[in-house]
């Protein structure tokens, strides 16, 4: 038996044209910049930075035992045990992005195998994980992470779980959303007149048409879990000293927040930064990627 090809309401983007139309927006252009500078900072920082983040200097503190201010030898100056606060913030970018990687990565694959489960089987599968979802996102993400993280013992690896374990709720419900929207659609109905396999459906048919939306959840999410990667940090149950990270690093050394000011507005710009470069990009991406926008610019 000969199957027909699904009709699609429009063919995808190939990658070239996606780039080629992102490249046309400055906003997105700005949000790349600042997203290249701060990978390549935390990929090149061993043969970036002069000292180790974890060295301290006895040339990092003043006679009075204060931090150094930037300027000199110490870029953005020195924290509270003399150690250089640029070392610090380039391997505490490397924190950052790996556990924005692959907190937000776990957290997209969870709730996509919610949702596109949920959204195609539907019946009592559909509606109990669906319950499930509603549930979950019943309860305030940041206290249910803190409460995750208090019961395991902090570590990179357990705040990236701890991460996912919160934030795949709202992928979850888009992916069903667009799931059950797409199980409607005059093709998929054709492809099971055809006999075509539940299988051959999915991974055909669906599974290609939900790509676009999970690169833009995808992106946006990253700047989600980079915040809550900070507060954790900064609250004390994420990335454990010594382990730079930019929001221990605001932890360790708010208290010389008047005496030292840069301590503290220099990650603390730093994670605002990397945040609105990734939502910039998500942003963009959503609509070029809309079918809808096409043609407009």
């Amino acid at each position: 038996m000969v199957e027909a090809a699904p009709i699609p309401a429009q063919a995808p983007l190939a990658p070239a044209g996606v780039l080629r139309r992102l490249m046309r927006r400055k906003l997105a252009l700005f949000g790349l910049a600042i997203i290249l500078t701060v990978v390549g900072g935390a990929i090149l920082a061993p043969w970036i930075v002069r000292f180790g983040p974890n060295e301290q200097l006895f040339e990092g503190l003043t006679l009075q035992g204060a931090p150094m201010p930037p300027g000199g030898d110490f870029l953005m100056g020195t924290d509270l045990l003399g150690r250089d606060l640029f070392s610090r913030m380039l391997y505490g970018a490397r924190t950052s992005l790996i556990i924005g990687i692959v907190a937000n990565g776990a957290a997209l694959t969870i709730g996509t195998l919610v949702g596109i489960t949920a959204g195609f089987l539907r019946g009592w599968v559909g509606a109990v994980l669906m319950r499930f979802t509603d549930l979950m996102m019943a309860f305030p993400a940041l206290l249910l992470a803190i409460c995750l993280a208090a019961i395991f013992q902090p570590s990179l690896w357990i705040v990236a779980m701890v991460i996912a374990l919160v934030n795949w709720v709202q992928t979850a419900r888009v992916v069903y959303t667009e799931t059950t929207s797409l199980s409607e659609r005059e093709f998929i109905a054709a492809e099971r007149t055809l006999g075509a396999s539940r299988a051959r459906i999915l991974w055909h048919h669906i599974l290609p048409h939900l790509v676009p939306t999970l690169i833009v959840w995808g992106t946006l999410g990253i700047s989600v879990t980079v915040l809550l990667e900070a507060t954790l940090s900064f609250l004390g149950v994420g990335v454990q000293p010594p382990t730079p990270s930019w929001g221990n690093i605001i932890f360790e050394n708010q208290t010389y927040f008047q005496a030292a000011p840069w301590l503290v507005f220099i990650p603390g710009a730093a994670i605002l930064a990397l945040a609105l470069a990734f939502n910039l990009v998500g942003d963009a991406l959503r609509d070029v990627l809309d079918p809808t926008q096409r043609g407009r610019d």
